[in-house]
């Protein structure tokens, strides 16, 4: 652990989100260019979505309360969906500047100027994007994520406007210009569309990944070796935690006392493999039909 919250990565993500918005728009307005425009409305997009998730983060990470007893992870998956919408308003926005440029194309001036500020601005997103990107890797947060793929996007973005910049200043290509706004905006509708379909998933209580499922099961079959079984295991993720719920089926000569304390072995275990998840279990014995209802086979040696 960095000891960083993920409030200080979002404020750093605000503060270069002002910086490269700043050095973006000098770029346009000296060289006239609609794709260096397309770029600066895409870093005003940064910037009202690294506002937003500043205020999520902060409701996300609050303590359980009484009308919310499982927390405010969800929170998390609004700001990365509010985020993908600004994006297609970005792209609008591009697309309606760039459109009337196709007829009526502009020369460029002061471009060696605006490339260099352009230049850093690219430097600084990526080097903000990367450091958020450990942030959410440390706090599993799909808002840290969301905001650091969206920079580190931007960095791409940026350098295949300069290129294309550098190309029409050195050719002449006018029509070019408007031509790579447009493709720019295209390629943030993708990123924009994919942080909805991830925010969507969050919400609806996507399971968890694969591979942890596998680590959770790979815990659970002990009990097998202990005359039990388990069934009707449930998963969620839910921002930074995720939630499993197992049932947990003992033989009937097994006592509560033994019981309890498989079922405690078997959480702490789950816990310590997978630290930000919380584990319940339901205790069922083994022989009794009804622990097995909805489990879609009968006990073992029963009817």
């Amino acid at each position: 652990m960095s000891g960083h919250s993920p409030t200080f990565y979002i404020l750093l993500s605000v503060a270069t989100s002002v910086v490269t918005m700043a050095l973006k728009f000098g770029a346009y307005f000296l060289t006239g260019s609609v794709g260096l425009l397309s770029d600066a409305l895409e870093s005003f997009v940064n910037l009202a979505a690294a506002l937003i998730a500043l205020v999520t983060l902060t409701y996300a990470h609050s303590e359980e309360d009484e009308d919310h007893n499982f927390g405010h992870q969800k929170a998390e998956f609004f700001s990365s969906g509010i985020e993908g919408a600004l994006i297609f308003v970005a792209a609008g926005a591009i697309i309606w500047s760039a459109a009337p440029r196709l007829m009526d194309p502009r020369p460029l001036e002061q471009v060696g100027l605006g490339l260099v500020l352009s230049v850093l601005a690219a430097g600084a997103n990526l080097l903000c994007g990367w450091f958020l990107l450990k942030g959410a890797r440390e706090h599993r947060s799909i808002t840290l994520e969301a905001d650091a793929h969206h920079l580190l996007t931007d960095v791409w973005t940026t350098a295949g406007v300069i290129a294309a910049v550098a190309v029409v200043h050195f050719t002449g290509w006018l029509v070019l210009d408007p031509l790579i706004a447009i493709a720019v905006a295209l390629q943030i509708l993708w990123t924009g569309w994919s942080l909805i379909r991830r925010s969507f998933d969050g919400l609806m209580d996507r399971a968890i990944p694969a591979e942890e499922r596998a680590r959770v099961v790979a815990i659970l079959e002990q009990v097998k070796a202990r005359g039990g079984d388990y069934h009707r295991l449930r998963t969620r993720a839910s921002g930074m935690k995720s939630f499993i719920d197992v049932h947990i089926l003992v033989p009937g000569s097994m006592s509560v006392h033994d019981g309890h304390d498989l079922a405690h072995r078997l959480e702490s275990e789950i816990e310590a493999a997978l630290p930000h998840a919380e584990v319940l279990t339901h205790l069922e014995p083994l022989e009794d039909p009804r622990s097995w209802e909805g489990a879609g086979k009968p006990p073992a040696g029963g009817p």
